[in-house]
This record gives C-alpha cells, sequence and structure tokens, in this order.
C-alpha cells in the first residue's frame, strides 16, 4: 500500500473517529485532509502507477466499473479512498449515495452543479421535475471540492485533459441517502441500478425489429405505448426515438403517450431529444483529444446559454475575445470534403476543398458569434439563416440562443 495514502487515510480515520464518526462532519474532514496533503502535490502519479503494478500489497480492490479504471488506495470498514482514472469519459448528471470528498490529483474538469425542482416520485425509481443549472466552474489540478450525500448535491463532471486522475475520500454508503439518481435534463431523474428485466428484453426485441427492417415496428411501438405505464413508456421512447424520426413516427408516438399519460409526458420529448444530443458530444469527445477542443465540448453540453458560455471562455482565456478563440476552435475542429464542410456534428453542404466556400462558412460564424448584422443584401441572409438552421440542429446550438 502507498505509504502517502496509507498516512492519508490513518488521519482522516483519528479525525472522523474524534467526531464519533459523524456523517454530516465527514465531507469537512475529507476536504481538511486533502487540502493539508494534496496529492497533487505529493505522490508522483508514474511512480504510483508502477508500485500499484509490481507490488501485491495492496488495499483490497472492488469490482466497480466506475473510473478508466478505479484505483483503491486505502480501505477502512467504514470509508475508502480511490483514484479515479478518466480517459475518455463523463459523468452524468448524478447525486450520491454516500459523502466525503474529491480531489483534482491531475488534469482538469468543467464541474456543473444543478438543483431538482418542483419534482415527484412517479415510481420508487423514476421522478419528475425541472432540473435547473445552478453553477458551472473550472477545477484545475490540486482543486478539491466536498461530497455531500443525497439529492442536495446534484452535479456532473467533464474531465478535460486525458488522463484526468481524481482522488476521492468516501464513506462506503451513507444509509436513507438513496436511490443514487441520475438525471437527464431537463425533466426526468432515474435510479440507474434499478433494472426491469422485461423492458430491456423488449427493447432488444425492438431493436432487432429495427435492424432487419420489419414494417411492424412502428404500429407495434404505437400500440405498447397505449398501455404501458409512464416509467416503461419512458425507457421505449427513449430507446426508439432514432428509429421513429427516420420512419416519420414519432410525432405519433408522442401523440399517444400524451393521450396516456397527460400533464406527466409534458417533458418527456425535450428530455429523449436532449439526451440523445448530450450522447453526440459524448461520443465526439472519444474523438477529440486536444484539451481546449475538449472544454468547448464541454461547455457545449453543459452551459444553458450563450452569455454563460461566453462568460466562462473569458474566465479561462482573457487575453483574447471570447468570440475569437470560439471562432479559432470552430476552424481548427472544421473537416473540409469534396461534399461540404463538418464541424463537430454539424454539416455544411458545398464545395468543402474551395478556400473561398471555407471562409464563407467561418465568415458566417464570425457574423453570428459577434452579433453583427450579416447584410443588407437578401443573398448573405439566406446564408446566415441556413447556417444559422444547421447550428440550430446541432451540437452547437447555444451559440444561436437568445440569451
Amino acid at each position: 500500500m502507498d505509504p502517502f495514502f496509507k498516512a492519508l487515510g490513518q488521519n482522516v480515520l483519528k479525525q472522523w473517529k474524534r467526531a464519533n464518526f459523524s456523517l454530516d462532519a465527514f465531507p469537512k474532514i475529507a476536504c481538511a485532509a486533502l487540502v493539508e496533503n494534496p496529492p497533487s502535490g505529493n505522490v508522483d502519479l508514474g511512480d504510483y502507477i508502477r508500485d500499484f503494478l509490481l507490488d501485491d500489497e495492496q488495499a483490497f480492490q472492488t469490482h466497480s466499473g466506475f473510473g478508466e479504471p478505479e484505483l483503491v488506495a486505502y480501505d477502512h470498514p467504514r470509508f475508502y479512498i480511490q483514484l479515479l482514472f478518466w480517459l475518455d469519459g463523463t459523468t452524468d448528471i448524478h447525486q450520491h449515495e454516500f459523502s466525503g470528498a474529491f480531489h483534482v490529483m491531475a488534469g482538469s474538469s468543467l464541474h456543473s452543479h444543478f438543483a431538482f425542482e418542483n419534482a415527484r416520485n412517479v415510481t420508487p425509481h423514476l421522478r419528475a421535475g425541472n432540473l435547473r443549472m445552478q453553477k458551472v466552474e473550472i477545477l484545475e489540478t490540486g482543486s478539491t471540492c466536498p461530497i455531500t450525500s443525497g439529492r442536495e448535491n446534484i452535479h456532473s463532471l467533464f474531465h478535460l485533459e486525458t488522463p484526468s486522475v481524481t482522488v476521492v475520500i468516501r464513506t462506503q454508503n451513507d444509509p436513507g441517502t438513496g436511490p443514487q439518481f441520475t438525471y437527464l435534463p431537463p425533466h426526468i431523474a432515474l435510479d440507474p441500478v434499478f433494472s426491469d428485466a422485461l423492458t430491456m428484453r423488449r427493447k432488444q426485441l425492438l431493436d432487432m425489429l429495427e435492424q432487419t427492417g420489419d414494417p411492424s415496428y412502428a404500429p407495434l411501438v404505437n400500440t405498447m405505448l397505449e398501455d404501458l405505464d409512464f416509467e416503461r413508456g419512458f425507457y421505449v421512447l427513449q430507446n426508439c426515438m432514432g428509429c421513429l424520426k427516420d420512419l416519420g413516427e414519432w410525432d405519433s408516438a408522442m401523440k399517444i403517450f400524451r393521450a396516456r399519460h397527460g400533464r406527466l409526458a409534458s417533458g418527456v420529448e425535450s428530455t429523449v431529444e436532449e439526451c440523445a444530443r448530450r450522447d453526440v458530444i459524448k461520443d465526439l469527445r472519444a474523438s477529440v483529444v486536444d484539451p481546449d477542443h475538449r472544454f468547448f465540448l464541454a461547455l457545449l453540453m453543459n452551459v444553458p446559454s450563450r452569455k454563460d458560455l461566453f462568460s466562462l471562455v473569458a474566465d479561462r482565456y482573457p487575453e483574447e475575445k471570447p468570440s475569437a478563440t470560439i471562432l479559432l476552435w470552430i476552424e481548427e475542429l472544421a473537416e473540409p470534403t469534396e461534399g461540404g464542410i463538418s464541424v463537430l456534428d454539424a454539416f455544411f453542404a458545398g464545395e468543402g476543398t474551395s478556400p473561398e466556400f471555407f471562409e464563407e462558412v467561418l465568415s458566417t460564424f464570425r457574423d453570428l458569434l459577434d452579433r453583427r448584422a450579416t447584410s443588407t443584401s437578401q443573398t448573405r441572409s439566406k446564408k446566415s439563416n441556413r447556417l444559422r438552421s444547421i447550428v440550430t440542429a446541432s451540437t452547437m446550438r447555444v451559440l444561436v440562443a437568445t440569451a
């Protein structure tokens, strides 16, 4: 066992014992220990990895699938210390069923805080409400944050460098604070541990019908939605949205779902569409390795408005105007082809290999970012409107938000 983490764990145990193992006291104790002896300044990551691979004397390891990977550096029946490595991962918006603190040992992350308002329990495993972002902050190497269990601490992390490494001091479990809900913006919270085997098999069967082009796919989905309860109907809609849209049957499916569930269904369409948008960004993250570009993706996934995006860009890159920084990223991410230009998931059809067309796309982006009048000419206005519609339908839609 690494001597630094052994000493860190023993110090936390000593302080927590003095507090009579109070769960309320643990986040403060864990934070203080990490601030006093930060792993980022005291542990050589390369040496730690080498020792973990070569020395059998390690803490008890879990079978957790969290982290890429998770390494347990210290274990005690009441709490443990883990190192979480992140390559392409970004956490879902979630709450915790444990408490403690985490420390950025390597890399940096965009940390977003949320509140789930006007919540109602639909089932023990699904809640409906309004997810509102409260704060976004950039956590650099050496940052330490408390973790409190339950619904008052809802957050997500988008890791910027590869790898990013987080040290977590956490309790085993805080009774009465579960389930550890995952939040799907803007309106749904799910228990990720709960598994309905029948619904799982039905989704797999529908996937088979989709892949074989079976003409009964959409009629069967609609018939299911007429009868299914809200929770299972939501899972079916989430699973089938892409295919139903391709078949032109999405609107009819949503109409059936709304007729079945009334006002409770009002936030479902925006939620499943936002899930799809966020999944696109997660997939893009795997192919985007530059930390600045990953920061751009993190903002596109998490910030609610153009104003918030520009503010965070200005904080991180104060030497340039935010619009100029974003335009540079767009230019670097642009991929010209013979049929057009791709920027992330947005595609602008045209002569992509033409320098004139490339400049035309960038120029319109420039006007869009600076909020300049595009032109008095009808031709330029049509081009700008075309770009705006493409951006609005992409993961970059926050760039044209009115706020």
